[in-house]
């Protein structure tokens, strides 16, 4: 930096030896623009900066709607309404419960009753319940003790897929089959031309292992299988498990 001639003495041999932005604010003094703020401290304008930033950023903490609480839980029969939403608005849940109807609130109750509350020894299911709601169903079947074997199957409302539920449901249940149930080997199938089906199984830690032609029947129509399966020995998926309410 150059010195000043018009200094006084020592002026210059203070600025010599201070760095640019003290240079640079006792300059801005020394021709009136300014004063110099005592050492140490932070100029107003980044100052208010950060503290402008800040209390955005608390405001916007304050005013953000909390995230959903999803979980896994038993079904309940005021779970009727979640039930008929869902099967009104997946027209592929309609093809896959077949013969059942469950457009009413009665029928819904009725389902659930003889379904999807009652836990045996060979089969339990679990209602995936964001807020309160049930929004799908995440079980396993045909469990065999003796050799520690179980079916997995899996659904969720139309308008809450794309949000990984199905994923996080998934590797909860087996989590849960593994240590609760002292499960090894759960197995899971999905129809061919289902890929979004085949991106939960794989994200959930099932690897493939092959194809059941004409396994499954939908009205008329037959369809192949790819079927999926994990062991407990199996690394676990990157994903945290969901709360499990047990029965």
């Amino acid at each position: 930096m150059a010195p000043r001639p018009d200094a006084p003495a020592g002026f210059n041999r203070q600025l010599a030896a201070a760095p640019p932005a003290v240079y640079s604010v006792a300059m801005r003094a020394r021709a009136g623009k300014g004063t110099v703020p005592p050492a140490g401290s932070v100029p107003a304008s980044g100052r208010s900066g950060r503290i402008g930033r800040a209390a955005r950023a608390a405001r916007a903490a304050r005013t953000a709607p909390p995230a959903p609480v999803a979980m896994l839980r038993p079904w309940r029969l005021d779970d009727a309404a979640g039930l008929r939403a869902a099967f009104l608005g997946s027209d592929d849940l309609a093809a896959q419960f077949g013969a059942i109807e469950l457009s009413t609130i009665a029928r819904c109750q009725s389902f659930i009753a003889d379904n999807l509350a009652p836990a045996t020894v060979s089969r339990q299911n679990f209602a995936i319940s964001v807020d309160g709601v049930a929004v799908g169903n995440v079980g396993i079947g045909s469990m065999e003790h003796r050799h520690g074997t179980g079916w997995v199957y899996y659904w969720v409302s139309a308008d809450l897929r794309g949000r990984g539920l199905a994923t996080l449901a998934l590797a909860s249940i087996a989590d849960w089959a593994f240590t609760e149930q002292g499960l090894h080997r759960l197995e899971l199938g999905h129809r061919t031309n289902n890929p979004a089906s085949c991106r939960v199984a794989a994200k959930a830690g099932f690897a493939f292992e092959g194809i059941e032609r004409q396994k499954l029947k939908y009205g008329t129509e037959r369809f192949d299988v790819e079927t999926h399966a994990r062991l407990r020995t199996d690394a676990p998926p990157p994903v945290r498990p969901l709360p499990t309410a047990t029965f």
